[in-house]
């Protein structure tokens, strides 16, 4: 069956916590049309402070995205690994895999934060958004409304 990824990371510092630039983050998408990939690639995109947040878009090898798929039982059991474990801001506990039938797709939603070992450097931010589809797809997939939701983000003070 195929299997569409679409993995999203915005990243920021302290700067673009409050005001115009924190509007201009907060207004950055988190989902995006398909491009013509290969079976085995992930759609890949970053948007960081320093462009003002402007999608910057690659192929890349789905095995190297930050998730775990795995086929079972006519469904796709999809969980997004947590690394690094020392950027979590406090979380209760993770939620449960998803299970996605063909012709559902999940986004799931993760953030971190970042501060330098001597707490000489500001605080780092990066929220990452995972699209991921079971099944035949079109290119706007991303565009609409998720089957299912994952927001797994925790305070960023």
């Amino acid at each position: 069956m195929e299997i569409t990824v679409q993995w999203i990371r915005t990243s920021w510092t302290k700067q673009s916590r409050g005001g115009q630039a924190a509007s201009r983050r907060n207004a950055a998408p988190i989902g995006f049309a398909l491009p013509q990939t290969e079976a085995a690639s992930a759609h890949v995109i970053r948007m960081h402070e320093r462009d003002g947040f402007e999608p910057r878009d690659t192929q890349g090898d789905r095995r190297t995205v930050d998730v775990q798929l795995r086929e079972a039982d006519g469904r796709l059991r999809v969980l997004p690994r947590v690394e690094p474990l020392f950027g979590l801001p406090p979380r209760p506990r993770r939620p449960p895999a998803v299970r996605l039938a063909p012709g559902q797709w999940v986004r799931w939603q993760l953030n971190y934060r970042f501060s330098s070992m001597a707490g000489m450097q500001d605080w780092s931010y990066w929220l990452d958004t995972f699209n991921i589809a079971y099944g035949p797809v079109n290119a706007d997939v991303f565009l609409s409304t998720p089957t299912v939701f994952v927001d797994e983000q925790g305070p960023v003070r």
